[in-house]
């Protein structure tokens, strides 16, 4: 968008925070660049640059903004909706794997070349992944300087820098003052992280926490997840040790608890939260296409802004869909509880009731199948899917395509599955579970066709936005995924 000049000048004179996260303006006058809702009085527009990334424009030359700390916006919904190299290397950077592996990492994981993958990027972006991770590690410093009272050398181990003295100057080149001085400026707003670290989480509106939040609460596996004094907790397995995540909708944003074992998976930690509720998408764009469908639109209007409530962990998702084939969703939850205590890592919480890490691929392919409560075929299914996810990529930089052909292909696993999967796990925006109960009642319900194939037919207008249909068709059903729980467990 950001070579759209015309438009971009429109949504930066109007402070439109639809926007935000789409691209940064640069203002040549005073060598800084903003979001489009920046409250500032807007520049005139030939003094304004445009940006695909706040990377580039700090490569440029411009500093971040004091006021709208552009740095804090959503992400930039085309990484949670494409499936190019690009989108899946900006999901992958998002995911720290720069930081821990360098860019050869990253273009192994996409199956390029190095140089393929910094061409690329540049191409599109302004700049390469190396700047990318670097803006990314600026974002988490000045998030961890204004909200914790870590000192400095653990801020910039916790941000991923390699020294304190690049992490200074980084912060002084892109924030144009020290870390210590943005410290000064948080007024008050830094505290002790001995209890955990909290920060917010920003989001486009309209937002609806209830179905997001409720899907996640009504869905929870006991030991690894729960909803308690208003927030929905859960276990994650991060690079450096596993933590307790606590995500609390607001107003105006997301407030997320961090208790880690090791602070540098904060990026980490944070990237996956966001994932989880969908919190980069633009949800104007969905809802005005879904909108169009006569049938959509009263939905649409009686809670914008619905979200597709992703996962942490794509292999632990599979399973969970696996153990949710053709059983209702509390069996699907006594399913996967009884995994987790035979098999899951255990945690101490001492803020809540989790107990354990879900089982990772290694501790499930222990699995006696005599010991599992559900059809034979049932377990033939889960266990063919466990041995097939070390050669399946179900990561946030997973190939879409090869991933469903790969699931596919085992037995059991059908479109039912697949399609939840990708939905889930993938994050695949335009996923369409049609032969899902629920689906098929508020067809039913609403006058769309029941049989699977004529409701893909129809659902062809919804496209690329299926994955969210499905969370308004949801709607029509009185299932505790549509609802905030009222009590703690």
């Amino acid at each position: 968008m950001h070579s759209d000049t015309e438009r971009c000048v429109r949504a930066v004179q109007s402070r439109d925070a639809r926007f935000d996260g789409w691209f940064f303006t640069a203002v040549l006058t005073t060598g800084i660049y903003c979001r489009p809702s920046c409250p500032v009085l807007p520049p005139k527009a030939r003094n304004m640059r445009f940006y695909p990334s706040a990377a580039a424009a700090q490569q440029a030359g411009f500093r971040a903004c004091k006021r709208c700390l552009p740095d804090a916006s959503p992400g930039s919904p085309q990484w949670n909706e494409r499936a190019d190299l690009v989108g899946r290397a900006m999901r992958l950077i998002a995911d720290g794997v720069v930081d821990t592996g360098g860019v050869p990492a990253l273009a192994a994981r996409l199956g390029y070349s190095v140089r393929q993958v910094e061409r690329q990027l540049r191409a599109e972006l302004g700049a390469g992944p190396l700047a990318l991770a670097r803006a990314r590690r600026a974002q988490t410093a000045r998030v961890l300087i204004e909200t914790s009272l870590l000192p400095m050398t653990e801020v910039a181990m916790a941000s991923g820098f390699g020294s304190i003295r690049t992490f200074n100057d980084t912060v002084r080149e892109v924030f144009a003052l020290s870390p210590t001085d943005l410290r000064r400026r948080a007024n008050g707003r830094a505290r002790p992280v001995s209890g955990g670290l909290t920060v917010k989480l920003p989001f486009r509106a309209p937002f609806s926490p209830s179905n997001v939040f409720g899907h996640l609460a009504a869905t929870a596996v006991p030991g690894v997840e729960e909803w308690r004094d208003g927030a929905y907790r859960r276990t994650v397995r991060l690079p450096n040790g596993p933590g307790v995540v606590s995500l609390r909708p607001q107003p105006d944003h997301v407030r997320c608890d961090l208790a880690l074992t090791d602070l540098r998976d904060v990026p980490v930690a944070i990237s996956r939260c966001r994932r989880l509720l969908d919190l980069d998408a633009d949800p104007i764009a969905v809802d005005e296409l879904a909108a169009v469908d006569p049938l959509l639109a009263p939905l649409v209007r009686a809670t914008p802004g619905r979200r597709v409530p992703r996962t942490v962990d794509g292999d632990e998702m599979a399973v969970r869909a696996v153990l949710g084939q053709q059983v209702s969703t509390q069996a699907a939850r006594t399913h996967a509880a009884r995994l987790v205590i035979a098999h899951g890592e255990p945690i101490s919480d001492p803020g809540g009731g989790l107990t354990h890490l879900f089982p990772d691929v290694t501790a499930l392919a222990e699995i006696d199948p005599e010991t599992l409560a559900f059809p034979r075929s049932r377990r033939a299914t889960l266990l063919g899917l466990v041995a097939a996810l070390p050669r399946i990529d179900l990561t946030p930089g997973g190939d879409w395509r090869a991933a469903r052909e790969d699931l596919a292909a085992l037995p059991g696993i059908g479109p039912w599955t697949v399609e939840t999967i990708a939905m889930r796990a993938l994050g695949d925006p335009d996923a369409f579970v049609a032969s899902d109960l629920g689906i098929r009642i508020a067809a039913r319900e609403l006058g769309l066709p029941t049989a699977p194939a004529a409701l893909i037919a129809h659902s062809a207008a919804w496209r690329p936005w299926r994955s969210y249909a499905v969370q308004y068709l949801w709607a029509t059903g009185s299932h505790p995924i549509n609802h905030l729980p009222t009590d703690s467990p």
